[in-house]
């Protein structure tokens, strides 16, 4: 069962079964949340993630695409560990590196790119994955 943590390691994550797609998104709220030009996503059902171990603080805001995303954190260390949607409902989105286990990046491998049309001129699309310009 893949793991992750936070940066301090007080906030535990585990989840069961594969994710219902994985890839990076470029919208403007996620280089806010990741710090970076994406976050690189894993999005499950809500009933296959667990936290456990410590508890998430969290910040809700409304996206560019007028709907509510809520970004879940460590409190101490304050890394983003999962978002939500209200466009995903009942689903979870991890960010993946976050993921304990080295290898999870390797089995992360992008199968879409959501809001393309906000990637960096300077970072290449993959050349394997769907492009959406939103979601």
């Amino acid at each position: 069962m893949p793991k992750g943590s936070c940066l301090c390691q007080k906030l535990e994550y585990e989840y069961h079964g594969d994710p219902i797609t994985k890839g990076p998104c470029y919208c403007l709220s996620c280089r806010k949340v990741s710090g970076s030009t994406n976050t690189l996503n894993l999005l499950l059902p809500e009933d296959k993630f667990s936290v456990i171990s410590g508890s998430a603080k969290n910040y809700t805001k409304i996206h560019e695409s007028g709907k509510k995303l809520t970004v879940y954190f460590c409190g101490d260390c304050g890394s983003t560990i999962y978002k939500t949607h209200e466009l995903f409902p009942g689903m979870v989105v991890i960010l993946a590196g976050t993921l304990d286990d080295p290898q999870g990046l390797e089995q992360a491998k992008p199968v879409v790119e959501l809001y393309s049309k906000h990637r960096v001129s300077w970072l290449p699309g993959f050349s394997w994955t769907e492009q959406k310009e939103e979601f």
